[in-house]
């Protein structure tokens, strides 16, 4: 049965509509004057110097790496429970993703994890670089990813990068308009990535964006998003290996649109959030989850996480019985370390990752989205009970993985 209610919908009206016929109108679909208009944009919310427009969150990532130097047998640390873009990004440069657990309340990428595993495993060389005891590799970058638009710890983050001269790249792709203690991220690492897929909290259609302070960085990545173009190039000169990663003026035009309608629609992404927490509270085994201390978060989904000792089947259970209720919904996340295809091409220093397994067995997407009605959140809250009362769960709580802002 096809989902009556969808899982995600993007939010387009008539500016949006408007914008992008001008563009189509103009005859300058790409390299014209949206792109650089968009980025200016951009880089004035966030508060970074530059921004750099990329065709995907993955292509952002993806350049961050490159600029920053990371190359094979390079180790990174981050998370399994993540979307596979994140991981996939250092694996494209021959890196070694190091998995480290995550903290159970935000499924955020575990500080006091990455922390022991630099003071336990890792050494300094004769240059004065990181280099993990156990592989012989040179650690060369942290990459937390904000998980469903909720800042990981990036005080303890931002030390532990300084003190061990590593790359700090934030993966805020889920994160537009979230804050940690009071600054928005996307402005704590050396680098960060943004993501405008229809699902998220503005979208380009497809598109991404590089946030940076760093003037080379942002030069490089401007360059390799060019094929190898630099800004001055003639067409067919190219300084460097590149890629066509440019977006579109077309995608521009959505994205400028959008990000003037950007608290607007952050605030019924935080209002049909607000409608979950009271139409959940009080139902059997469901618990809203507890506010991150210093954080607030920008909605991109609304994950619930039904918790029992039977693995994912019970979860699993209730994504079949809801979609046959007609409610859209996902498993959010499976484990990246888990994927066939990752074996043997990461590091789990700490052998198994107990929280983040747990995780990816137990969270389940249900609807989510700023157009959403009061009428529909109760039929996706009427029939999640059902569900659950149908699988018997005994002894089961179940924690919505979202906040109040």
């Amino acid at each position: 049965m096809s989902a009556s209610i969808p899982l995600s919908r993007p939010n387009v009206g008539d500016l949006e509509i408007q914008y992008v016929t001008d563009v189509l109108r103009s005859g300058m679909l790409s390299l014209g004057p949206r792109v650089p208009e968009f980025e200016n944009r951009f880089a004035s919310y966030v508060g970074r110097k530059h921004a750099v427009a990329v065709n995907s969150g993955t292509s952002a990532l993806h350049l961050c790496i490159r600029a920053m130097g990371i190359g094979p047998e390079d180790e990174v640390i981050t998370s399994s429970f993540s979307f596979v873009a994140s991981t996939n990004c250092i694996l494209y440069e021959g890196g070694v993703p190091v998995f480290l657990d995550i903290d159970p309340e935000s499924f955020n990428l575990s500080a006091e994890q990455v922390q022991h595993f630099l003071s336990e495993r890792c050494a300094r060389n004769s240059e004065g670089h990181c280099v993990n005891k156990d592989t012989g590799r040179r650690v060369k970058a942290i990459l937390p990813v904000h998980v469903f638009g909720m800042p990981c710890d990036m005080d303890l983050m931002r030390r532990l990068a300084q003190k061990y001269r590593l790359f700090l790249i934030e993966d805020a792709c889920e994160a537009l308009g979230a804050e940690y203690r009071g600054r928005l991220a996307g402005t704590f690492g050396d680098a960060a990535s943004f993501a405008f897929y229809p699902n998220k909290q503005m979208t380009t259609g497809e598109g991404g964006m590089i946030v940076t302070d760093d003037d080379s960085i942002a030069e490089v990545c401007r360059s390799m998003r060019n094929q190898g173009r630099n800004e001055k190039s003639e067409w067919l000169d190219h300084a460097r290996l590149g890629f066509n990663y440019r977006l579109s003026d077309i995608h521009a035009a959505l994205g400028i649109a959008q990000l003037e309608r950007l608290e607007e629609l952050l605030s019924q992404r935080q209002f049909v959030a607000e409608s979950y927490d009271k139409q959940l509270h009080g139902i059997p085994g469901l618990v809203t989850p507890k506010q991150m201390p210093g954080s607030q978060r920008s909605w991109f989904v609304y994950v619930v996480q039904l918790r029992s000792n039977a693995g994912s089947e019970v979860r699993d259970e209730v994504l079949r019985l809801l979609r046959a209720s007609g409610i859209g919904c996902q498993a959010y996340f499976p484990a990246i370390h888990r994927q066939p295809y990752m074996k043997g091409m990461y590091s789990c220093p700490f052998g198994r990752l107990t929280k983040t397994e747990l995780a990816s067995d137990q969270c389940l997407a249900i609807p989510f989205f700023s157009t959403m009605t009061t009428a529909q959140v109760s039929a996706v809250c009427r029939a999640l009970k059902q569900a659950i009362k149908a699988v018997s769960l005994h002894d089961v709580a179940v924690q919505v993985a979202g906040s109040r802002s």
